[in-house]
């Protein structure tokens, strides 16, 4: 046979080869079109309210365009299987699924770092847990001492090098996606550390940084500021601004000195802090929590909270993650009764924040254990059942930070509860001062002058746990241990998303030895902030143990949670007006199942009566029986359906 020339050669291996080399490309054009597409929906949606949002704070068409660009390129950058989980998401509220069971930790409390936590995935889900917030893990400044927790960021897009790097970071939450669970982190976007490299700028003069903050030299305008804002920590952090010799000038430190806060005023830094949102979108984060959400903007002659700018922002952050990155929840930190931070859930046709904090009823709640009386908790729920459903409320019975006593003052006035001395109360109550309390915890932020203060502590040992551990006491253990799990019933029975704090889950009691470090000693939140003691975990496989107990009982309520209808968002909740101000009694139903969750929150047994002599299904001891009264042991509660 003839040899082919090279050339035919070369043409025949080219005929061969050309459809399969252009497939790929064909594959990659079509997967553009598909991309270019789906952004230019999404955008069109969002696009001319966005528009005259930003246009109405910033009336600059050209940072707009920007912005639009830069939301194109993180979109695009944005990685494939988060694309798909949007596509997952997008139109469904996954986050009101009654499955969700968070819980909230300390990146190094709970397992070193984020490559500790990867290898620790199995014990959250085993724990029934599917919604992880892990505490501030952002850059802070080194010196630890000045750190409030890692609210002080010195760099939105590293990880502190203790913990890892944002390489970590995303693999952390690719190995929570396959493990189905959601990532939570902060997102401060009230100030920056002074080590940021905007503020070191600013320090060195440089104007377009110092307008990235609010400078002033004026004492009339600091002394303004003074008159008409609250402070955020009158005894820890008094007043609204620091002054720096080396500019003779004086910036806004609303929170911590070592916190500048943010002028969202300059369109710059709304455009850049959108762009360190959506970065760390990008890594894999799920849940967005916004940090001091209230406080973002200021306007001299206002108390600088809640203003209407505030909803503007968040309004055009929840437009900006829907056109790049829809699967994503927006958490707002309010600090405010329910009714009052309704606001930030926006309205049906213009939504903002899609989850916020149930703060008031979690320190409505421990006023309850403190006086026994559960007539203020009734009409904070009822207040919550009163809203549309669509709200979504966190629910927890403790976090990282100190519990408030920010309860309505004005009531328990008509009750002949003043609020100076209730609050002492409560406090010395939760200290274990008082006659029959077996809490033990201690003060945060006490102010001599006004003897208004905080309280911090675990939730064991608020039950009694420490307490009952400590002096041996059997009996007392039996009720302590009662009490910690009918307080995770009662949570897992409101509407929302329960989240519990790392160690809760085990009965974990305060760690005092913080005070060994001279870093931490000042802060007495980090009595409740310990490591994670793994040996109790070692524990909860030993029948009888305290441990064991309290895992069992809270796995045994996530999985009754879980199964029946009657703990859906959309559910009807109500409060049952019952005569006992000792007993709770919270109704919820789904088609034609009727739950009735009913709590003694009391040192006696008592004897309840149900609405109709009938027959009920006991949902955690799996009785049926037909009766009309029941007897309901000290700290005890039922959930009884029908």
């Amino acid at each position: 046979m003839a040899k082919k020339s090279a050339r035919g050669a070369k043409t025949e291996k080219n005929a061969t080869q050309g459809p399969a080399r252009r497939q790929p490309l064909a594959r990659a054009a079509a997967n553009k079109a598909r991309a270019d597409a789906e952004f230019l929906r999404r955008l069109r949606r969002h696009h001319d309210e966005l528009r005259w949002l930003y246009m109405e704070l910033y009336d600059n068409g050209a940072m707009f365009a920007e912005l639009c660009d830069r939301m194109r390129a993180f979109y695009d950058e944005r990685p494939e299987s988060l694309k798909a989980l949007d596509a997952r998401r997008e139109g469904h509220a996954w986050y009101r699924d009654r499955e969700l069971l968070g819980m909230q930790m300390y990146i190094d409390n709970f397992a070193g770092n984020i490559r500790g936590v990867e290898d620790r995935l199995d014990y959250l889900t085993n724990s029934g847990v599917n919604y992880l917030h892990l505490m501030p893990f952002l850059d802070t400044p080194a010196d630890r001492s000045r750190s409030d927790g890692g609210y002080a960021v010195s760099d939105f897009r590293r990880v502190k090098p203790d913990l890892g790097t944002m390489d970590d970071l995303a693999r952390l939450a690719d190995k929570c996606h396959e493990h189905d669970i959601s990532l939570c982190m902060d997102f401060v976007m009230n100030h920056t550390s002074e080590d940021h490299e905007w503020a070191r700028r600013a320090s060195a003069g440089e104007g377009e940084y110092m307008s990235r903050y609010f400078f002033t030299g004026d004492q009339a305008v600091i002394d303004r500021y003074t008159r008409d804002v609250p402070q955020v920590f009158p005894t820890t952090a008094p007043g609204h601004f620091t002054y720096l010799p080396e500019l003779g000038q004086s910036v806004m430190t609303q929170f911590y000195p070592y916190q500048w806060d943010l002028n969202y005023r300059n369109p710059r830094v709304f455009n850049e802090m959108m762009y360190n949102f959506l970065y760390l979108a990008n890594q894999g984060m799920d849940i967005i929590r916004i940090d001091a959400v209230p406080y973002i903007w200021k306007q001299l002659g206002t108390s600088c909270r809640n203003l209407p700018q505030v909803h503007t922002i968040v309004r055009m952050m929840r437009m900006i993650s829907e056109i790049v990155c829809p699967g994503i929840v927006l958490l707002g930190e309010v600090v405010m009764a329910p009714v009052e931070v309704v606001p930030y859930f926006g309205t049906v046709e213009k939504p903002e924040c899609h989850m916020l904090y149930n703060v008031t009823t979690m320190a409505t709640t421990w006023n309850t254990v403190a006086c026994r009386d559960t007539r203020l908790l009734r009409r904070q729920l009822e207040a919550v059942c009163g809203l549309p459903h669509g709200y979504t409320f966190l629910n927890y019975l403790r976090c990282h930070d100190d519990i408030g006593w920010g309860l309505d003052y004005a009531t328990l006035s008509d009750w002949g509860m003043e609020e100076v001395p209730h609050k002492r109360y409560l406090n010395d109550y939760f200290q274990g001062h008082t006659e029959g309390s077996v809490s033990r915890g201690e003060l945060y932020n006490a102010d001599p002058v006004t003897g208004d203060a905080r309280f911090c502590a675990t939730t064991a040992s608020m039950c009694g746990i420490e307490a009952a551990g400590f002096e041996g006491d059997a009996e007392a253990m039996e009720v302590a241990i009662r009490k910690d799990v009918m307080l995770h019933a009662y949570l897992l029975t409101q509407s929302g998303v329960p989240i519990i704090y790392s160690g809760d889950e085990v009965g974990q009691v305060n760690d005092y030895s913080y005070k060994d470090d001279p870093e931490k000693a000042e802060d007495s939140r980090y009595v409740h902030r310990g490591r994670f003691d793994w040996t109790l975990v070692d524990r909860i496989e030993e029948p009888g143990s305290v441990q064991q107990r309290i895992y069992d009982a809270i796995q045994r309520l996530e999985e009754i949670r879980r199964s029946e209808a009657v703990f859906d968002a959309d559910a009807e909740m109500s409060v049952v007006g019952y005569s006992d101000p000792a007993v709770l009694w919270v109704r919820r139903t789904a088609g034609e199942r009727t739950l009735h969750a009913v709590f003694n929150f009391s040192d006696e047994r008592r004897t309840l009566w149900m609405p109709e002599h009938d027959g009920y299904y006991d949902l955690v001891s799996g009785e049926r029986d037909e009766f009309e009264t029941f007897e309901l042991a000290a700290w005890d509660f039922r959930w009884w359906i029908r």
